[in-house]
């Protein structure tokens, strides 16, 4: 399969990202082929394009699958799998927001939690204790934030981003 230059720069630059985001490059690339494509590819492919080995393929595509990145399908006369990245850009980043936050806010606010439970009892001096409850306090705040937003129609969403900083307007400036 031929990529165009812009294709290429993409896939990597997108490889890139993946390792900045706590994934692997492969799996990132894989991600980023199936989203520039104009059609669903098969396993063999996704490999012979990106020149990676058909085992690593299938693990990173039962990855990206895990996350709902990818899908697969089957068609007639084809044995084969065929796979294709979420098409609607805004489902997509809802997504990776989602599981990110699943993955690494989430299990820090419960490991807060706890610490800030342990010091109560511990004899953490408090002024560390302050700190800790602080910190807690303020990404419970922002988790919370996020819940409520996720909650809104995909609408409001739209709306609130192409305000964009036009809200600054109607909030208070900072000290």
């Amino acid at each position: 399969m031929n990529l165009t230059p812009a294709m290429q720069d993409f896939i990597l630059h997108w490889g890139e990202m993946g390792a900045k985001w706590g994934t692997n490059r492969s799996v990132a690339q894989i991600h980023a082929l199936l989203h520039v494509m104009d059609r669903p590819l098969t396993a063999d492919e996704i490999a012979e394009t990106l020149n990676l080995a058909r085992s690593n393929v299938s693990t990173g595509l039962k990855e990206l699958q895990s996350w709902g990145l990818v899908s697969s399908r089957r068609e007639l006369g084809d044995r084969r799998d065929h796979f294709t990245s979420i098409r609607d850009m805004h489902e997509l980043v809802l997504i990776v927001i989602r599981e990110r936050r699943e993955r690494e806010y989430a299990p820090t606010l419960a490991a807060l939690k706890r610490v800030a439970a342990e010091a109560e009892e511990d004899g953490t001096p408090a002024a560390n204790k302050a700190r800790i409850a602080e910190t807690l306090e303020t990404m419970q705040l922002f988790d919370d934030w996020y819940q409520d937003v996720m909650r809104l129609p995909r609408s409001v969403h739209r709306m609130a981003l192409n305000m964009g900083s036009k809200i600054t307007r109607f909030l208070p400036k900072s000290d």
